[in-house]
């Protein structure tokens, strides 16, 4: 049996979202995109609304906007808008984006973003711009989290990301190092740093 040419051929990703809004709270959602022309890849991220995964809220200047990993792209959208206009695109990654997390550092927004091109980087919002990409990780980065703790209490501008290579890894973006080497807790000024591993561990670190 052969298909018809005239029909589309779609396939379909959980894609990673987070919301940034001015509501301090998490709420989940995921949904389904179907792989068809690159003009309506972008549309379909914003109607097809099915399902539930990692949304995170924040306050972000003056609007709520909605940051989309899609693929080897990092989009900004403006939720407010009826269409849910584009914003920002942030390209750079050479493979998929696993994840995101947004930040405002003395007053500039930025976002870092993880990659299964084993790379960190670091996004000036205002500018569009990529300011900072590490190589440090010698397998997938899956998650990137800005550190609260050493913003507030040593000034210094950290990301800590965990990769499959089993490592998790902090880095000065200001100055394009790793600290040393994920979830930051909610409490001592995000002191501690909780981590989860496929050894079946979950492991609290000071």
């Amino acid at each position: 049996m052969t298909t018809p040419t005239n029909e589309k051929q779609t396939s379909t990703q959980i894609v990673l979202v987070r919301f940034i809004t001015s509501f301090q709270k998490v709420c989940c959602f995921f949904f389904i995109v179907l792989f068809i022309s690159e003009e309506e890849q972008i549309q379909v991220i914003v109607q097809h609304w099915i399902r539930t995964l990692n949304i995170k809220l924040g306050w972000i200047k003056d609007f709520d906007k909605l940051v989309v990993n899609y693929i080897y792209t990092v989009f900004m959208f403006d939720t407010f808008c009826s269409s849910s206009k584009l914003i920002n695109t942030f390209t750079g990654h050479t493979s998929t984006v696993w994840s995101i997390d947004y930040s405002t550092l003395d007053d500039c927004q930025f976002i870092c973003s993880g990659s299964q091109d084993n790379t960190v980087r670091v996004w000036d919002v205002d500018n569009n711009k990529q300011i900072q990409s590490f190589s440090g990780h010698s397998s997938n980065v899956f998650c990137v989290k800005f550190s609260s703790y050493y913003y507030h209490n040593h000034r210094r501008h950290v990301i800590c990301s965990s990769s499959s290579d089993k490592t998790i890894r902090f880095w000065d973006f200001k100055h394009n190092k790793g600290v040393y080497g994920i979830e930051f807790s909610p409490f001592n000024g995000g002191r501690y740093l909780c981590s989860g591993s496929d050894d079946n561990t979950i492991r609290l670190w000071d």
